[in-house]
Parts: C-alpha cells; structure tokens; sequence
C-alpha cells in the first residue's frame, strides 16, 4: 500500500512513520500542504499534492497543518474533507481535527459525553470575563486555538485579569477563562490509538504547566483502568483515530479531561515509555485501509 503523509514539513514524526510503513512493506509519501491541488469539472477530478494523486493512496495521514490565512487553512481542511468523501481514510478526520482543534469545542464535546472537565466560561466581551474571573477566582485564561502550553496565563488577582482582558480585547481575542485545578505540578498524557492506551506519561514541574515542551519531566506510568477508560472515552467523544489525552487529577479525586490533541506529537512519551507509537498508528491506519 501507499500511504500519504500531508505534513507542514519533513522531521522526527514523519520520519517515524516512514520507518514503521517500511517495516510492514508499506510506502510511505511525505507531502506538503502547500502543494495540494483541486482540480473539479473536469474529465479526471483529482486532488493532488506535489504530482502525487491522493486519490490512488490507500489512506492520508494527517500531520500538523502548518500556519497560514483563513483561506489558506480552510482549503487544507476542505481538502482532507474531500479525499474523505471519496473513501479515503483520513487520519485523523478531518472533523476530529476541527473539533480538537478549537477549545470550546473540545471541552463541549467532553462534557456532552459525561467526562469530567473543569468549569469554563468562554465569551467575548471583557467584562463578561472578568465577572468569570470573580466567579472562579483562580483561573487559567487560554487561547481558544493552540497548543503545547503557548499562550496561556494563570490569572491569580483581579488587577491582572484587568490586564490580561484589556490585551486581549486589543486583538479581538476570545476569553476561554477555566478555573484552576490544584494539580500540585503533575497531570497525566495517554496516548490513545484506537481502542487502546499504547502509553501513558506523568508530567511534572515546578509550576502549574505541565507540557513537555515548557520544560515538564516524563516518566513512564501504568493507568488504571478507570483513567484508561477516561482516555478513551475521551478520544471516542471527538471521533479520533489516535490523540493524546490529558488529564488532570484534583486533591478530591476528581479526574478531570483538560485536552484532547487530535494531532499529537509523541517523542516525549515514546522516549519515556519505549512505546512504538508510530507503529501503532501505522497498524491502525493500514486495517482502516485494508478495511476500505
């Protein structure tokens, strides 16, 4: 089978992924989303990237879709849509990715399954935050899109919030104001692929994030199963194929979902647990394939 891979760029992941196709006698194709090309009405519609026709692929990963204008996003997105339509397996869905993508979304999405998730308030209007703010004291104040910890700060006092709200409304930003969970500098990332939990990591640091990326430590661990069925039921509720699930535990036992990644990366834990996450992933995807 041929497998291609749409990514911003070349690197560690798709490299991965490469070598466990490889390892199967499957090839793997590492495309660009800038090179994607539409081409309807015609006598041989196709959507293409780099010369390569999508259509005669037994199945698209989709990696990171790399920065650009609204247009520019919602054609890559449209794209992976499309290629779906027409029997491809994408994965992830396109829909997963537009639901993990977005915050709100996510968070709504857990709820409506019965997960818990910290008590949010999202809205657009400063005072409408800060009146969040004084309702929830201690919060976490996020961008509706992004990820690995950037642009998140912890709101402690009322003049901060002043602050941190006025800077946002400049941008004409949206307020995703959660309230903090006391988590004592260490939450929990599994990894889920299908229907399982190929690893699972504690993160720890010295202040309330986390993310490996911001300088959190990882240690292999094994989840219960009542946080392994948290993790997939989380990954079920936004239609993943494979995500990386985080959650948090509170002092009163409570085990709270804080994110669904539809597009996660994986050195970290693989580095930590020895999983072959890239061979997982590639397992899953050639059985949805062979299953077209």
């Amino acid at each position: 089978m041929r497998i291609a891979i749409l990514a911003a760029r070349q690197g560690w992941h798709t490299e991965e992924l490469c070598r466990a196709l490889a390892e199967r006698g499957h090839e793997g194709r590492v495309l660009p989303y800038e090179a994607l090309v539409a081409r309807l009405g015609g006598a041989r519609p196709a959507l293409s990237a780099a010369g390569e026709d999508l259509g005669g692929c037994a199945a698209v990963l989709a990696r990171i879709i790399p920065a650009g204008s609204l247009e520019q996003v919602i054609f890559r997105v449209d794209a992976l849509h499309a290629l779906e339509e027409r029997g491809i397996p994408v994965i992830n869905s396109p829909r997963a990715i537009e639901r993990t993508v977005d915050k709100l979304w996510t968070s709504a999405l857990l709820e409506r399954a019965g997960l818990p998730v910290p008590e949010t308030v999202v809205c657009e209007h400063p005072d409408a935050a800060l009146a969040a703010f004084r309702a929830l004291g201690d919060v976490i104040v996020k961008p509706l899109f992004g990820s690995m910890g950037l642009g998140m700060v912890r709101v402690t006092t009322e003049e901060m919030a002043f602050r941190v709200f006025r800077t946002l409304e400049t941008i004409r930003g949206v307020y995703y104001v959660q309230r903090a969970i006391d988590h004592a500098g260490c939450d929990v990332r599994a990894f889920v692929v299908g229907d399982r939990v190929v690893g699972a990591i504690e993160r720890r640091a010295a202040g309330w994030r986390t993310n490996i990326a911001r300088g959190g430590q990882a240690r292999a661990i094994t989840p219960s199963g009542p946080w392994v069925e948290l993790a997939l039921r989380a990954a079920r509720a936004v239609g993943a194929d494979y995500a990386g699930v985080d959650l948090l535990p509170a002092p009163d036992g409570t085990v709270y979902v804080v994110e669904v990644n539809g597009i996660p990366g994986w050195r970290g834990l693989q580095q930590a647990t020895s999983s072959d996450v890239a061979a997982a992933i590639v397992e899953h995807s050639l059985a949805r394939a062979a299953a077209r």
